[in-house]
């Protein structure tokens, strides 16, 4: 990355991360100073309940390349993450989430696969050979069943879609993000789908993933509301040809 003679933006979603947002923030800093590329970091909170949003604007007070912006109320990652590309000026956008499962330093696979593969989108991939997770068995599970359900369904060339590390290319998402409707938990999805169907190359990184969260944050409302976006997702695509469609 140290050669990349372009802007990166590292857009980091944050809910309630009020116990790591400022630690979150430091390391990404950091691990960014070390690649030594020209970089900015844009925080968005989804209107927390919490103190989230107050330290982090405090932290950022002092740090010339951390913006920090806000929703009023909880809208989901989708148009959060839609939102905070408003302000983006990186010619690279990083998506990272703020419980930094992922370490940012991983950005820098993510960037030798891109220039490597010749890729448009690159995602971090829980189920990349090369990859190194630890969390709960209720959590594969239910990733897994997503994975088959929608490999089967809209024959993505890759194997996990959730994971909170990836990368693309700023025409991807000029492109893509206007199309995009999913507000919560399908917008990964969503996203990877529309840039496959408009025929960017998306290609699949290894991971180290440490989960920290506790697994009660995902209810069974949660995989309902997820069912139905996946299946409005196939609606748009194959019935309506929605995403074929021009958007401003």
């Amino acid at each position: 990355m140290k050669n990349l003679n372009a802007k990166v933006t590292i857009i980091m979603p944050a809910y309630n991360e009020s116990t790591h947002i400022i630690t979150s923030i430091q390391e990404t800093i950091d691990t960014f100073n070390q690649f030594g590329c020209d970089y900015e970091i844009i925080v968005m909170d989804d209107g927390s309940t919490d103190d989230t949003y107050q330290k982090a604007r405090d932290f950022a007070a002092g740090q010339l390349k951390v913006c920090v912006k806000r929703n009023q109320t909880n809208f989901g990652k989708g148009r959060t993450l839609k939102k905070a590309f408003r302000h983006a000026i990186g010619e690279y956008i990083v998506f990272l989430d703020a419980d930094l499962d992922l370490h940012p330093q991983q950005a820098q696979t993510l960037f030798d696969v891109m220039r490597r593969e010749n890729a448009d989108v690159v995602i971090g991939s829980k189920r990349h050979p090369e990859s190194k997770v630890n969390y709960p068995l209720q959590r594969k599970i239910i990733s897994n069943g997503y994975y088959y359900l929608t490999r089967l369904i809209f024959g993505l060339p890759v194997r996990d879609t959730q994971t909170g590390l990836k990368l693309f290319k700023r025409k991807v998402l000029q492109d893509v993000f206007p199309k995009a409707l999913i507000k919560r938990y399908a917008f990964d999805l969503e996203l990877l789908v529309i840039a496959h169907h408009l025929n960017y190359k998306i290609v699949e990184a290894p991971i180290t993933l440490h989960f920290q969260r506790p697994f009660g944050r995902i209810k069974v409302k949660d995989i309902l509301v997820t069912w139905r976006d996946t299946m409005a997702i196939f609606y748009r695509l194959y019935i309506l040809r929605y995403y074929n469609k021009k958007h401003l």
